[in-house]
């Protein structure tokens, strides 16, 4: 079933092949799980996101409107999920500091070295600072590269927010390594 578009695949899976979602799983994974970790931050949190989103996807297969847009349908999924797994994260850490902090708040201030002056690791830190609403609008315009329409329909925001969200984005993003550059 490799050769098998997402709506045969989906039709396989609502007459009871159930192993044909495993071609659906395959198809879409990757593209689902480098946004998952440039949102989140962390593969392992990106897994759970991803285990979380398919089942979701498995069990309300029958409400894709579009099979033939299985695609965007799951992303939007995705999308979701991460928002979810994002805002529970952050009220825990706001009830539970981490130990990470606690570690950090004890050392004196200028003490620690930069050790890593990987361009890489400053841009992902970097993603990490901005609001999510602006790191998932970046993501989806510049590294899953879609039109606006794409992710208005993804997201649910209007197209005009998410350009807005873009450019606070990359506006940010350009202040926060600025000094990673010219520094």
């Amino acid at each position: 079933m490799t050769g098998s578009s997402d709506a045969e695949l989906i039709a396989a899976v609502l007459d009871g092949d159930i192993d044909a979602f495993g071609g659906l799983v395959r198809r879409h994974q990757d593209t689902c799980a480098r946004f998952a970790v440039r949102m989140l931050g962390s593969r392992v949190d990106a897994d759970d996101v991803l285990q979380s989103a398919f089942m979701r996807a498995f069990r309300g297969l029958r409400s894709c409107k579009d099979p033939d847009h299985f695609g965007g349908w799951l992303y939007q999924i995705v999308v979701n999920e991460c928002r979810t797994y994002a805002s529970r994260q952050r009220r825990r850490e706001q009830r539970f500091p981490s130990a990470a902090v606690a570690v950090e708040s004890a050392v004196a201030p200028g003490s620690e070295e930069e050790v890593d002056l990987d361009v890489g690791g400053h841009i992902e830190r970097a993603l990490s600072t901005l609001p999510a609403d602006q790191r998932e609008a970046f993501l989806l315009k510049h590294v899953e590269e879609m039109t606006y329409e794409e992710m208005a329909e993804i997201t649910g925001v209007s197209v005009s927010a998410l350009k807005m969200r873009v450019k606070r984005a990359c506006d940010a993003l350009r202040g926060l390594l600025d000094g990673v550059y010219h520094g």
